[in-house]
C-alpha cells in the first residue's frame, strides 16, 4: 500500500494546554516530556481522519517523514531533539508556526498542523490538514 509522506508540524503550547497535567509550572519541562516521544513517530505510517475541515476527500495514512515541533514563551528552554526539528519562536508561536507550514508547502507531499487552535486554522493555506491535540496524544500514547 502506498502512503503520501507526512511532515507534521506541532504547536507544542497548544497540545501541552491539551491535558491539564500541571505543564503550566515547568513548561520547558512539560515541552521536553512531549517532545521525547516525539522522534519514534518519525518513519511510521499512521491512520488519519477521513477528511480535513474542508470536508475534502483527504487520504486516510500517511508515513510521518518529518516532525517540526513550534515552541514558545518559556518552553523555548528545551533542548534539541535528535530526530525531530524544534523551532523557537522569535514571538508568538502562532504566526511562527504559519510561517514554517508556508515555507514547506511546496516541499511535503502531506502537510499537517496539530493544534486545537481555530485562529491559527483559519490561517493556514487551503490543502494543509490541520488535526487536534488528541490525534497527536494517541499517537505518543500507545
Amino acid at each position: 500500500m502506498s502512503v503520501p509522506g507526512a511532515v507534521v508540524v506541532v504547536d507544542v503550547a497548544n497540545v501541552m494546554g491539551s491535558r491539564p497535567d500541571g505543564w503550566w509550572r515547568d513548561r520547558a519541562g512539560a515541552a521536553a516530556r512531549l517532545l521525547a516521544g516525539m522522534p519514534g513517530l518519525v518513519g511510521e505510517v499512521v491512520e488519519l481522519p477521513e477528511a480535513d475541515a474542508s470536508g475534502e476527500p483527504a487520504p486516510r495514512a500517511a508515513r510521518i517523514v518529518r516532525i517540526v515541533a513550534v515552541v514558545e514563551g518559556q518552553a523555548k528552554a528545551v533542548d534539541d531533539v535528535p530526530g525531530i526539528d524544534v523551532v523557537r519562536a522569535p514571538a508568538d508561536g502562532d504566526g511562527t508556526i504559519v510561517e514554517v507550514a508556508r515555507g514547506l508547502e511546496a516541499s511535503a507531499a502531506l502537510l499537517v498542523v496539530v493544534t486545537a487552535d481555530r485562529g491559527l486554522r483559519a490561517r493556514l493555506a487551503p490543502g494543509t490538514r490541520a488535526l487536534g491535540p488528541t490525534w497527536l496524544r494517541d499517537l505518543l500514547d500507545r
